[in-house]
């Protein structure tokens, strides 16, 4: 139980990116807009997501389990929080405010962001860098998309 408590915070403070999403949904402004014809289907994104903040998660608290004396830890996990700023920013600036173009900045200093932090996760922990690569990758397909929605819906 001692374990389990601070593994939840990590995965809460993880899910908490999520929050602007529930005052941001996708709406009709999304359904009516260009989109390639590779976009996943829309009940992708919540089983993606929600496995991806568990890994995210998880990952923070394997570095934040360490130790305070752990070289790289504070700057790995302040890394983290950063990263999931941007994570959270991303949802209102697209969906809530329609501004596919700043979306597209948001992501990619996401993207930035997310390899910052995994490169500092790899100091301290391989298992938890490792945790982060399917983030990446998921952050990387969905600034494609973002810059390809950017792209057909100009003008």
């Amino acid at each position: 139980m001692r374990k389990l408590l601070p593994w939840l915070g990590w995965v809460a403070l993880s899910f908490s990116a999520t929050l602007p999403g529930a005052v941001s949904p996708p709406g009709d402004w999304y359904e009516a807009l260009t989109k390639p014809d590779w976009t996943p289907p829309g009940w992708v994104f919540p089983v993606v997501w929600s496995t991806l903040y568990l890994l995210m998660g998880t990952a923070a608290w394997v570095v934040w389990s360490k130790g305070r004396d752990t070289p790289g830890r504070r700057e790995a996990l302040l890394a983290f929080v950063v990263q999931l700023v941007l994570n959270a920013a991303w949802t209102p600036t697209f969906f809530g405010a329609h501004l596919i173009l700043p979306a597209l900045v948001v992501i990619t200093v996401l993207w930035l962001a997310i390899l910052t932090t995994l490169i500092r996760f790899r100091r301290v922990s391989h298992i938890a860098a490792l945790l982060l690569v399917p983030y990446l990758a998921w952050v990387s397909i969905a600034a494609v998309l973002n810059f390809e929605i950017w792209r057909l819906n100009q003008g």
